[in-house]
């Protein structure tokens, strides 16, 4: 008893102690889950219809097409900062795109089953399948190539003896097969898609007439019109209720699909001084010394530090600059060029051009790797390989003998051209590109398996170069760095906005405009301003604010930005600058028109209007649908002249047309018919049909529409 009393005693102690452990534990969850989601949050690239992608997922889809670029483009080497924007803009646009149009096939049950992939597949009938690399000699799509490949791909993979290089080879291939599978799926629901609004765009015989009727029949004018330039803008008030007025009319042609920010900024680009250039000339001097010495070639283009890399094996000239490969056929071999200036990009340069020679750009082979418990068994198995080729064996026979698949596979160029190689790269290359054609080759690298490789046939015979190219930057020292970046710091020191555009100029500083928008990629058309751009777009930065000294592009810019104005997401405001000027304009065109109008009130005949003050004349020909009116004396098209004068009938007269440039009375002349024309009702409407199309799709009326209702957040600035 006395046991239980003393647990009772106890039992709101230990309420207590269980439930701040409790709490304790729910707490850690709750701050646990809090931080996994604004983790999530921060690595939110954008959204579609609320679907949120990743960082990882859209880096994902760009690596994905960067590979397809390398497959289909193997002369491309790294990507500049330029083109993986664009890369990255590609990619982004069509992901939306394809995001967009699933939503809405979804909704109406369309999809693309597998069999029907297949069967596209098989009969080589889409577009994007003959530029693959499983294509026939006449550039045909060849189903038995990709089903040959894809049958030795797992073969391949799973084979512990097929050395790296060839298994990545045919991962990259399968890679890029697969993304062409994806495109072509991608492809064919977007087919789909269109096709449904497509045939529903119909049209009857009514309209079919009226169209064939206004297409076969022009009209000739006589015309006089009154150009609202002939009333001044003074005689006409436009009060602020006028433009919103015109505002709300107009509205929809002021949307603004994106936040904007409007900048000022002052960019100082850092530059060598004439120090600094003096000495750089005095080392390259050195450099051509030690070339024309014979130290050798790559030890001097490394010292150098040549944004140039010197190639062991030759060369074609697509792996060189286009101003080194311009120089090369005016040089002998042993013979140099250089030091010399190339303004192009501010680089200094040497030439020396060691020896040409003659080299195929492909070569077709097949190889075998010899298997063997260590070195001693796979020499002996090679002995052997090579002893059955010697005496006729089929290659393709030996290779299964020894578990090796050996399909045919081309080496080009472009797969060593410019890219650092090991002496185990130089000298699998270099075997592959001297050796005969029809020669069978064996290859022993240390730390690699014995290989066998056949030369099956080249292509592309050419001259490359072996050739030592220094190429450096005319760069500043690093003293004349640090001068620009205190001068600037100097200047820019408990200033604000107003102070800093009130004395940029007599500092030696000029101040500049930019408007950005969150898909802008660069500042001041200066790489590496990612910071900028975030700090331009955060919340924190209110109008006027000063942005800190950043330090960006090739660390050869210094920048600074101040916020002068935000436009939101949504509609222009009406007292925008730019959409108040539009509205100005059409406001007083409007009253212009008022005014004239009402001197033309009355007027009964072409005579008549032509007395109005500042009237003038002219005569129009073959006015039509087809071909509408263009009045010269004015350059301006006009369309409301074109709807009215095609409704008249020869003899008519009419005035007080409001157009774009005048107010226009005219009288038809003649009204004449097209020589031969016939009505045909399923020809007129077919033509229709296929202009509503048109009209739909290729001008990208559907899918601005579809991506407005998508609701698309881009925040790529954030990370990019």
């Amino acid at each position: 008893m006395a046991a239980l009393q003393k647990v009772r005693n106890w039992s709101k102690f230990l309420i207590a102690v269980v439930g701040i452990a409790l709490f304790a534990f729910i707490a850690e969850e709750l701050v646990r889950s809090i931080s996994y989601r604004e983790t999530e949050t921060r690595q939110r690239i954008g959204s579609v219809y609320g679907n949120n992608i990743s960082l990882q997922e859209f880096n994902d889809l760009v690596d994905e097409y960067q590979e397809v670029l390398k497959v289909t483009n193997p002369a491309m080497g790294n990507l500049s900062d330029e083109q993986m924007h664009q890369v990255r803009e590609q990619v982004w646009n069509t992901y939306i795109q394809n995001q967009v149009i699933a939503h809405e096939a979804e909704k109406l049950g369309l999809q693309v089953t597998d069999k029907e992939l297949q069967q596209i597949i098989q009969s080589g009938s889409h577009q994007r399948l003959t530029q693959t690399l499983f294509v026939n000699d006449k550039g045909q799509f060849d189903y038995q190539q990709l089903k040959q490949f894809l049958s030795q791909y797992n073969d391949v993979m799973n084979n512990a003896d097929i050395p790296a290089e060839q298994k990545e080879q045919f991962a990259t291939i399968y890679k890029y097969w697969k993304f062409i599978e994806k495109s072509i799926r991608q492809e064919l629901l977007s087919e789909k898609y269109s096709t449904l609004l497509a045939t529903s765009m119909i049209s009857n015989q009514i309209i079919a007439k009226q169209n064939f009727e206004a297409r076969t029949a022009s009209s000739d004018v006589a015309l006089a019109a009154v150009p609202y330039t002939s009333i001044k803008d003074g005689d006409v008030k436009v009060s602020d209720d006028d433009l919103k007025a015109k505002y709300d009319e107009l509205k929809e042609l002021f949307v603004n699909p994106q936040e904007l920010r409007e900048i000022k900024y002052i960019n100082v680009a850092v530059k060598a001084s004439k120090e600094d250039i003096k000495n750089l000339e005095g080392e390259m001097d050195g450099y051509a010394a030690q070339l024309a010495e014979g130290v050798a070639p790559a030890t001097v283009v490394r010292d150098s530090k040549s944004t140039v890399a010197y190639s062991p094996l030759p060369v074609s000239k697509r792996a060189l600059p286009n101003d080194i490969a311009a120089e090369l056929d005016s040089l002998s071999e042993g013979t140099q060029k250089g030091p010399y200036y190339y303004a192009a990009d501010n680089t200094l340069n040497i030439i020396r051009l060691i020896s040409k020679v003659s080299r195929p750009d492909s070569v077709e082979i097949q190889q075998i790797v010899v298997p063997g418990t260590d070195q001693a068994a796979a020499e002996k198995s090679a002995d052997s390989i090579m002893t059955a080729l010697d005496n006729g064996a089929v290659i393709d026979s030996v290779a299964v003998k020894y578990g090796n698949t050996s399909p045919k596979m081309w080496v080009t160029s472009a797969e060593y051209e410019g890219r650092p190689m090991d002496d185990n790269i130089k000298d699998l290359y270099k075997l592959i590109t001297t050796a005969a054609v029809g020669s069978v080759n064996k290859i022993t690298q240390e730390g690699q398996p014995i290989r066998i490789i056949k030369i099956c046939g080249n292509r592309n015979i050419e001259t490359k170069y072996d050739v030592a190219v220094i190429k450096t930057p005319r760069s500043f020292s690093k003293d004349t760095y640090n001068k620009a970046f205190n001068d600037f710091s100097s200047f820019l020191a408990g200033k604000n906005a107003v102070d800093i555009e009130a004395g940029a100029v007599k500092a030696g500083y000029m101040v500049e405009k930019e408007v950005l928008s969150s898909t802008s990629y660069k500042v001041a058309n200066v790489g590496s301003t990612r910071e900028t751009l975030r700090w331009i777009f955060s919340e924190d930065t209110k109008v006027g604010d000063v942005s800190p000294l950043y330090e960006c592009g090739n660390n050869d810019n210094l920048l600074c930005v101040m916020l002068t104005k935000v436009t939101k997401k949504g509609y222009y405001p009406w007292d925008d600058e730019q959409v108040k000027r539009y509205l100005t304009d059409a406001v007083l065109r409007d009253k212009k028109a008022e005014k004239i109008m009402a001197q033309m009130n009355g007027v009964k005949d072409l005579a008549a209007a032509g007395k109005v003050a500042g009237a003038v004349t002219d005569t129009l020909r073959n006015v039509s649908f087809s071909q509408s009116a263009y009045v010269n004396k004015f350059s301006a098209p006009e369309p409301a002249l074109t709807g009215s004068i095609t409704a008249q009938k020869q003899g008519t007269f009419k005035a007080g047309i409001k157009g774009n440039a005048a107010v226009y009375a005219y009288q038809v002349l003649a009204v004449n018919k097209q020589k031969g024309a016939k009505f045909d009702k399923k020809t007129e409407e077919a033509q229709l049909e296929q202009m509503a199309t048109y009209n739909i799709f290729q001008s990208g009326i559907l899918i601005q529409d579809l991506l407005k209702k998508a609701d698309v957040k881009d925040n790529r600035y954030l990370f990019y």
